[in-house]
């Protein structure tokens, strides 16, 4: 099949190979003149009606290029068995740093200069420096991958179209543009599957929700949680008002987007649903539809979300540990489902009354690996068990444990470092106030695989991997553990965990 490579898009091709027969292997690779890529290995999957044994897979997220090491991903290509792949955000990081402690990785020089990626240009630079690694290439020879996947960092800090680094949310649709346009470049997607459109001057220009069927078996749907949500519910420049701080050039993360009060949720939320005329979305309306058209259709055993931000609740009620005004519930991460709490209860009330089972969500960006109940209302005594929020951890990327202790860092509610003093201490006092955790890991990096689902069974492993050795150097058995968790089919109430 000829194919063109055109400076239009930055000389990268992809070929859209149709007549394919179901659940059959095959290989394939790409010649220009003398050169010859490396040999590529691919499976379709079964048809949609055909009963199927059993199926494998594997999920990862936030790979930055300057943190830890990549090991985890020779780990997973080692998985030879597996059916595909599915990845879940951050394949890139739009910052750059001088000094990198990835060791086989240089540090990366923009075209535009500085350390923040802004135009066509830094995005191409940016992805075809990440593909280059040798071990994320052979991921991508060995398996296939399923969509979201893993579209730039920057997409989860322009949402609508705004960017939200500082209080000032300032509008850049040619950054989004310049975004979208590097990963539909850059990674293995049809441009007919998702949607996109180059001449479209819309910052929408790309649909990427999509659904996959592996037989009678699995059902996996794909959402966008970034480029059709409504902004942060609690404003940036509002609460930076509050504090006294700078409404524009200050970044107000915490109090905004991650710490932040019950009550000034509930305040907020409010605010949007009267100026929107309906609840703040992370899907917004017409992928919400297509997500519950689609799961209320599924025939599947297994419906699997690919779900890129945290679905179980994360909160900590701290009424009782500090002095005013501190002493209050709080919402750990409102960037993720727990910051939209009216859309997510519907989404979850949905479930519940069209009596879907086997609702299993694979999700990533926390950096931790964690597994729970997801109720249709969040509290344990009332609500009702709908499904099970499966996170991995990064393969490279900061963990949670680090992240947090950042953010408490230097403000009002810096004396809690006192109470998360390891990570296992976090895990703890997490876990006293989230009763719907199962299993966390908020200190590791790695990796996550369903290893067998089959008709009665989801069995999913944590792989976690160790960090950097003293040395800075990358550990050459890098496997530190893995966590078993087992999942019967129809039952959400809970998950088996053991160690492997």
């Amino acid at each position: 099949m000829p194919l063109n490579a055109v400076p239009d898009y930055d000389f990268t091709v992809r070929a859209k190979v149709t007549g394919l027969a179901a659940k059959t292997t095959y290989y394939y690779r790409f010649v220009a003149g003398s050169d010859i890529s490396a040999m590529g290995t691919t499976r379709t999957a079964p048809a949609a009606t055909e009963a199927v044994p059993q199926v494998r897979f594997a999920w990862f997220i936030c790979q930055n290029w300057s943190a830890n090491h990549w090991q985890a991903m020779t780990l997973m290509a080692g998985e030879t068995d597996l059916d595909f792949v599915v990845h879940l955000g951050d394949y890139i990081y739009e910052t750059t740093d001088d000094d990198t402690t990835e060791p086989t990785h240089p540090a990366i020089l923009l075209p535009g200069g500085g350390t923040v990626a802004n135009t066509l240009h830094d995005y191409r630079t940016l992805y075809r420096t990440y593909r280059g690694d040798a071990r994320l290439q052979t991921v991508h020879a060995h398996f296939p991958m399923g969509r979201d996947l893993g579209r730039s960092r920057i997409l989860r800090r322009l949402l609508a179209d705004h960017q939200t680094y500082t209080n000032a949310n300032l509008q850049q649709t040619a950054r989004r543009r310049a975004a979208n346009q590097a990963w539909a470049e850059y990674l293995p997607v049809d441009w007919g599957d998702v949607s996109f459109d180059l001449n479209n001057a819309a910052y929408d220009n790309i649909r990427i929700c999509h659904d996959f069927h592996f037989g009678t078996l699995v059902h996996l749907v794909m959402t966008d949680e970034r480029l059709h949500r409504d902004d942060n519910v609690v404003s940036e420049a509002a609460i930076a008002q509050a504090l006294g701080h700078d409404p524009v050039n200050g970044n107000d993360l915490v109090g905004s987007r991650y710490f932040v009060p019950q009550s000034v949720l509930s305040q907020f939320e409010a605010d949007d649903t009267q100026r929107l005329g309906r609840v703040p979305s992370i899907l917004g309306p017409t992928q919400t539809q297509w997500w519950k058209d689609t799961l209320k259709a599924s025939t599947a055993t297994w419906k699997v979300w690919g779900n890129e931000v945290m679905m179980n609740r994360l909160w900590l009620d701290l009424s009782a540990l500090v002095p005013a005004p501190n002493n209050t519930i709080f919402v750990i991460d409102c960037d993720a489902w727990d910051g939209y709490r009216s859309h997510k209860a519907d989404l979850m009330s949905y479930v519940k009354t069209q009596g879907i089972t086997s609702f299993v969500a694979i999700t990533g960006d926390l950096h931790a690996f964690q597994a729970g109940i997801v109720r249709d209302t969040p509290d344990p005594a009332t609500g009702t068990p709908v499904m099970i929020d499966l996170m991995s951890a990064g393969i490279s990327s900061q963990p949670f444990f680090e992240e947090i202790k950042s953010q408490l860092a230097g403000n009002s509610l810096s004396s809690l470092t006192s109470l998360i003093s390891t990570s296992s201490v976090l895990d703890a006092f997490f876990e006293r106030n989230n009763p719907d955790m199962l299993y966390t890991d908020r200190d590791g990096i790695g990796y996550a695989s369903a290893t067998v689902v089959t008709p009665t069974q989801f069995i999913a492993i944590f792989n976690k991997v160790k960090f950097l050795n003293p040395d800075g150097s990358a550990p050459q058995a890098p496997l530190d553990k893995c966590t078993r968790l087992t999942i019967n089919a129809g039952a959400v109430s809970g998950a088996v965990q053991d160690n492997v």
